[in-house]
């Protein structure tokens, strides 16, 4: 009789000791790189006045990052299917230590972009190490569902943590103390997940083929930045080429996974309709809400003058509502439906933000907290099924592949949304009349706009001022129209791909 028929072999690989002190570990990665993202946009301003970045350059210091991760994830995801998944994640949670340090003393605005490149190279190691050791941590599909919950209430946690600690920070010392908080908890990642996690990788793993990684990297780098330029600029020759360069290697790429024996990623994986459609959802959903939230923090600071901390706080009913769904959602779907979880919550996450679109600048606070709130909500409950649904549709020796698509999605979602409602955003801006005397910098963002402002005499700074945020909520209602558009196309496309999909009930 083989060991997997065994009964007490069985119970204890579902039932697993240490698997949930273990998990406690894994979420303070997925903290770490939450609080990042966040900490980021409520210091844009305090980066936009201290630097004096353009506003290409300040897109590209918010996007950066998730431009070299969504290059890298699948590479990183397969190379700790390979290596063993403890052991890339306390290699990249040392490095992300490390290169925080220079994201905080960065200089420039090109030293800023070049840092927030390598963050994303080491994040990239994170993400899918932590979500592919929870597959094979909780062989129980009840208790993986718990534990997804609480990874996914673990990273909205941190959106709110993010904006609280740091402006916290940001009150008290300068920019780059946001990026330090990041030491602290990567110490404790590493020191305690050498002891508690446990090691796992692909028995079979076949060669990690470079070829494929630099074919990975250059068609994601390339076809974002298509994105990003054709938005900002139209469609020149920049553009064109950069698009055409990124159709071709990720072409090249797919191409490649087809015809070697153990591909970087299994593109099978994709014939499984479940599997695709959770990662289009998640694709879909976080392109609608991440160039919105990019720049919210700046409207609440620079058009409504909260100060950080306040403003950090007022982003929190979006991570309450985040938390109390991720850690329902898998019981939610196993009793009305998979579909009818995630296209409700993105329906309802795109209706928020069409409430969004009547905004001016002295907005009451009850409607932007209910709307935070109704976001936060359904983004946890699509985002929870969807990464439970993608990680039940592989073998757990595929695990770290698989979370590493997701990921993907996710990131890419996140630099195109940034790339493209941005640019709305930012193109609107650029088009204000100011006053006779306005400076060219007040064109390039808010931040400059603020900072010109305050060494002109007060009959040109106030017009300047009005006129410069009133163009600013002008961009960000859009932005927010197109949003809501987005979320409510994902919820539709959810709702027909997600049909029959329930989540796995096998060990």
């Amino acid at each position: 009789m083989t060991s997997a028929l065994r009964p007490e072999t069985t119970t204890e690989a579902v039932r697993r000791p240490g698997r949930w002190l273990a998990l406690s570990v894994l979420v303070l990665a997925v903290l770490l790189v939450a609080v990042d993202a966040t900490v980021l946009g409520l210091a844009t301003p305090y980066i936009s006045e201290d630097l004096e970045p353009t506003g290409s350059q300040l897109l590209w210091i918010g996007d950066i990052y998730s431009f070299v991760i969504a290059g890298l994830l699948v590479s990183m995801g397969s190379l700790g299917d390979r290596i063993g998944r403890k052991r890339i994640l306390l290699y990249g949670a040392t490095a992300f230590g490390a290169i925080s340090v220079l994201n905080a003393y960065a200089g420039t605005p090109e030293l800023m972009i070049l840092a927030r490149a390598l963050l994303g190279v080491a994040g990239a190691t994170l993400m899918p190490a932590t979500l592919a050791l929870i597959r094979n941590l909780f062989h129980d599909p009840r208790e993986r569902s718990l534990a997804v919950g609480i990874w996914g209430a673990t990273a909205s946690a941190g959106t709110a943590v993010g904006p609280i600690a740091g402006g916290f920070l940001l009150e008290h010392f300068w920019w780059g103390s946001v990026f330090l908080i990041n030491l602290p908890v990567m110490a404790v990642l590493v020191v305690v997940g050498v002891k508690l996690l446990p090691e796992s990788r692909n028995p079979n793993p076949g060669p990690w083929d470079l070829t494929s990684v630099v074919l990975s990297l250059v068609g994601m780098v390339a076809a974002v930045y298509a994105v990003k330029e054709a938005a900002t600029h139209g469609v020149d020759a920049s553009a064109l080429a950069a698009g055409l360069l990124g159709a071709g290697a990720l072409y090249g790429f797919v191409r490649r996974q087809l015809t070697l024996p153990v591909p970087l990623l299994d593109m099978r994986l994709f014939r499984h309709r479940g599997f695709s459609g959770a990662v289009l959802a998640d694709l879909l959903s976080i392109l609608g809400l991440s160039g919105l939230v990019f720049f919210l923090s700046q409207y609440l600071q620079l058009v409504q003058g909260r100060r950080p901390l306040e403003a950090g706080l007022a982003e929190l009913p979006a991570a309450i509502g985040a938390v109390a769904a991720g850690l329902v959602a898998g019981r939610a779907a196993r009793r009305f439906s998979v579909r009818s979880v995630v296209a409700g919550g993105l329906a309802a996450v795109g209706l928020a933000l069409a409430a969004l679109t009547v905004i001016g600048q002295s907005t009451g606070y009850p409607l932007l907290g209910a709307a935070l709130l109704v976001v936060g909500a359904g983004a946890g409950f699509s985002f929870t099924v969807t990464a439970d649904v993608i990680l039940s549709s592989v073998p757990k020796e595929q695990a770290g592949a698989a979370s590493a698509v997701s990921e993907t999605a996710y990131e890419l979602g996140a630099a195109l949304g940034i790339a493209v409602l941005g640019s709305i955003v930012t193109g609107v801006y650029r088009g204000f009349a100011g006053p006779p005397g306005t400076p060219a910098e007040a064109h390039e963002s808010l931040g400059g706009a603020v900072e010109a402002a305050s060494s002109l005499p007060a009959h040109t700074a106030e017009p300047l001022l009005d006129a410069a945020r009133q163009s600013f909520v002008d961009g960000l209602t859009l932005a927010a129209g197109a949003g809501a558009a987005v979320l409510l196309a994902a919820a539709v496309a959810a709702w027909f791909m997600l049909r029959g999909q329930h989540l796995d009930d096998r060990p």
